[in-house]
């Protein structure tokens, strides 16, 4: 199975840029998207619903702005829009597909770069989420959780880490809770499972030459539970072509 997860920065803009034609090409079971910065009744063309695909949307409430969106081949047994909270769910941050044992998840954590205000409210959800996590561990279920965790978990996660560790995304507290997710939580990060390489990233700055000279991030995840750990087979970050400020994950399992 193949599942990609990609940050679009504006599906709308993806759109324009190729990414429903990639998305075709690829062949992907499923693909989870974040920030869509859509209402559904401005992706009402044929292009944003592919009809090899199973496509659902859950837009944040305020226009142009957050938002998750999910594609799958089969279709799902249920999809929750919610995780049950007004913050969270009001910005469109989680979606998730139950087929049979298997749930995907497309999730997108907030930025604190902005303002105290927001890094406040991110680790209040941080605090919030570790106990769904911790649930979703021993449900007997079988997760994968895709999405832009706004958080490089090690210094081989970003290239400028001396630089960057009073920054928002590379802070101590943040990299501490990744920590704890994949190791007391016994979660696991995808990619690392079957790739340890350096100067793997997924997300770069669009000021100065930071795409140009690979000066990125890797802040996109797949995050799967402790059934599925070997059942990762291959792992590569997309960039022959940019949709987006973020470049597709995509992982390949054996279930």
């Amino acid at each position: 199975m193949k599942i990609v997860s990609l940050n679009i920065n504006g599906i709308r803009a993806g759109e324009r840029k190729g990414f429903f034609q990639w998305m075709e090409s690829l062949d992907a079971d499923i693909l989870c998207l974040q920030e869509i910065k859509a209402q559904e009744d401005q992706i009402s063309a044929d292009a944003f619903w592919p009809k090899n695909y199973h496509c659902f949307y859950h837009p944040a409430d305020k226009k142009g702005y957050s938002g998750v969106a999910l594609f799958s081949k089969v279709k799902p047994d249920h999809v929750s829009k919610a995780i049950g909270w007004q913050d969270f769910d009001s910005e469109g941050r989680f979606i998730e597909a139950a087929f049979g044992d298997l749930c995907v998840s497309s999730i997108y954590m907030p930025s604190g770069s902005s303002k105290e205000e927001r890094q406040a409210f991110k680790y209040d959800l941080m605090d919030r989420l570790m106990p769904v996590l911790n649930e979703k561990q021993t449900d007997g279920r079988k997760h994968v959780i895709c999405g832009d965790w706004n958080i490089a978990h090690k210094k081989i996660d970003i290239k400028n880490w001396r630089g960057n560790q009073k920054n928002s995304g590379f802070l101590p507290e943040e990299r501490a809770w990744m920590d704890t997710l994949f190791g007391d939580a016994a979660w696991c990060d995808a990619f690392r499972a079957v790739s340890q390489s350096a100067d793997e990233y997924t997300w770069w700055s669009n000021r100065g030459q930071a795409w140009a000279n690979n000066t990125g991030w890797r802040i996109d995840y797949q995050v799967v539970s402790n059934n599925l750990k070997d059942t990762v087979t291959g792992a590569s970050i997309y960039k022959d072509q940019r949709f987006s400020d973020h470049a597709p994950l995509i992982i390949d399992y054996d279930f």
